[in-house]
């Protein structure tokens, strides 16, 4: 008989924002964190839309974004200073934007390995549209197009705190890639950002490539991923600091 046990599978709750304000998920972002920093809830993949919004990371220059405040305001346009690693990027409706909350403890302490896997959920998506993206040496995220005139189309820019991720990767399938001309892509001068839609020459359901993330990300991160509704979280942490209990099971 065969004795040996079988490890339970990893949750991963997976949480649809749909479109939500930057400001609101980076504030959620920063609840869930110190959640899983203290153990209170499993990984978490949060998938959402942005309205039109430039973030600039850390380590990024202002001078890559290519038109004035006023005119970006005059666009319906946010502009918005983070934490995330990167350089300049736009967000914005067509695109999909994941935001996980993973504890690298508990999968690899190894920050180049994670974006590496961020990648690889993308490249998998794309390869399932009958589509090629590949990694370029020296830069982050997806590429398509042979070189030198290859196109990004899916970005990365994380954060890590005490091995606990944030912010994530940004997938272009319908955006209005006009919306790029605003900025320096990723401070990357010459390079253009592409969209699914546009390599395939056809329309794509928005909810067809959020399943094909979820399923990607739940296999190259060993994770079972479980559909949670923000509100049950956010009411079961909030009793569970009352009373004292696991959030996990408070949130169910």
């Amino acid at each position: 008989m065969d004795k040996r046990v079988k490890r339970p599978e990893k949750i991963c709750w997976v949480i649809n924002l749909g479109l939500i304000g930057y400001e609101s998920a980076c504030a959620l972002q920063k609840r869930l964190v110190e959640a899983r920093k203290d153990g209170a809830i499993p990984d978490v993949l949060l998938l959402c839309e942005h309205p039109h919004v430039v973030t600039l990371g850390r380590n990024g220059k202002a001078e890559h974004l290519r038109i004035s405040s006023a005119e970006l305001a005059r666009q319906g346009a946010e502009f918005h200073a983070t934490d995330r690693g990167g350089d300049i990027t736009y967000h914005g409706p067509g695109q999909i934007v994941g935001y996980p909350i993973l504890d690298l403890a508990e999968h690899r302490r190894d920050v180049r390995w994670y974006v590496e896997q961020l990648e690889e959920v993308m490249l998998r998506v794309t390869a399932d549209f009958g589509v090629h993206a590949a990694r370029v040496e020296g830069r982050h995220g997806i590429w398509a197009g042979a070189p030198p005139k290859e196109e990004k189309l899916g970005a990365l820019g994380i954060h890590v705190s005490r091995w606990v991720t944030s912010h994530g990767f940004a997938y272009n399938v319908s955006t209005d890639l006009r919306c790029f001309d605003w900025i320096v892509p990723c401070g990357i001068a010459g390079k253009r950002a592409t969209s699914l839609e546009r390599l395939l020459g056809r329309a794509v359901p928005l909810e067809e490539v959020h399943r094909g993330l979820v399923g990607r990300f739940g296999g190259v991160f060993g994770l079972k991923m479980e559909i949670a509704e923000i509100t049950e979280i956010e009411q079961g942490l909030a009793e569970a600091r009352k009373c004292g209990e696991n959030p996990v099971e408070a949130a169910r």
